[in-house]
């Protein structure tokens, strides 16, 4: 007698099986569901935003444990730390120049431990470095952020170089995880701080979405009107989307490999 089956097991088999349509319908009834739980639990939304920086946080963290005392940087992406490093500079600047406050402080420690990390992935442990299957060219996503932060860009009343390098770093940030998953579409497996570091990026990046969307329905819509004419405000809400749902497939592979006792992610074709 076969043993009966565990649930999770269950619902990933059921929705594997199912075309991709219906795959992104689940995903945006889901997706719907946690901003609602969230509205309900979460009564300051501003929590939200402390709660993605304090699991970006802990992400980093992660990542240096692996560099220090695994001495690895097998399964990382150098490029997608060197679009990081680019947004986190681009946005440093515009903090100093637009609006000085606590996150510039934030980009600023972020902006130095990303530092740290590619003069460990490029110089101290050059030798575990997957260069080969690092392979996602950057002129694809930083040239198609550059035109669109020209085309569409903030209405504010600061200079227009300015305000293009806003846009720029907002448009930048949510495509910047893309080389890594490309590395780890290439190797299929995935070592376990490798998926903490990601699986983390991919929390902090929902919380960060479920902030700006319950901010802007508790405004009712005032925010996107505060941030310009245009569409500019619904650009940023989109890039808050898009990096999240870019996540999406590999947090619930990563859900679905810890619910089965696995210690190293395997990915099936076509994942990321």
């Amino acid at each position: 007698m076969r043993p009966p089956r565990r649930p999770i097991h269950a619902v990933s088999t059921w929705v594997r099986r199912q075309p991709p349509k219906v795959k992104a319908f689940l995903a945006v009834i889901s997706g719907m569901a946690a901003l609602v739980l969230l509205r309900v639990i979460v009564h300051d939304h501003d929590n939200l935003f402390v709660a993605a920086e304090a699991v970006h946080s802990i992400g980093i963290s992660v990542l240096i444990y692996k560099l220090m005392k695994e001495k690895t940087c097998a399964g990382l992406s150098l490029k997608s730390q060197e679009l990081t490093a680019l947004f986190l500079a681009v946005r440093l600047y515009c903090s100093f120049v637009m609006e000085y406050d606590i996150h510039t402080l934030l980009d600023l420690a972020t902006l130095a431990t990303t530092l740290w990390v590619m003069y460990m992935i490029r110089f101290r442990l050059r030798s575990s470095y997957m260069e080969d299957k690092d392979n996602f060219a950057l002129y694809y996503v930083v040239v198609p952020c550059a035109v669109l932060a020209f085309l569409i860009h903030p209405s504010t009343s600061h200079h227009i170089v300015n305000r293009i390098a806003w846009a720029f770093c907002v448009y930048l940030e949510a495509v910047s995880v893309l080389p890594q998953l490309r590395v780890m579409q290439n190797t299929k497996i995935v070592e376990p701080f490798t998926a903490h570091y990601v699986f983390a990026l991919g929390v902090a990046r929902f919380l960060s979405c479920a902030h700006w969307v319950l901010q802007v329905l508790d405004s009712r819509g005032h925010l996107l009107v505060a941030l310009g004419y245009g569409l500019w405000p619904s650009m940023v809400l989109i890039s808050e989307i898009v990096q999240t749902f870019i996540l999406a497939d590999f947090c619930y592979y990563y859900v679905k490999s810890v619910f089965g006792g696995q210690l190293v992610l395997r990915l099936p074709s076509g994942v990321v």
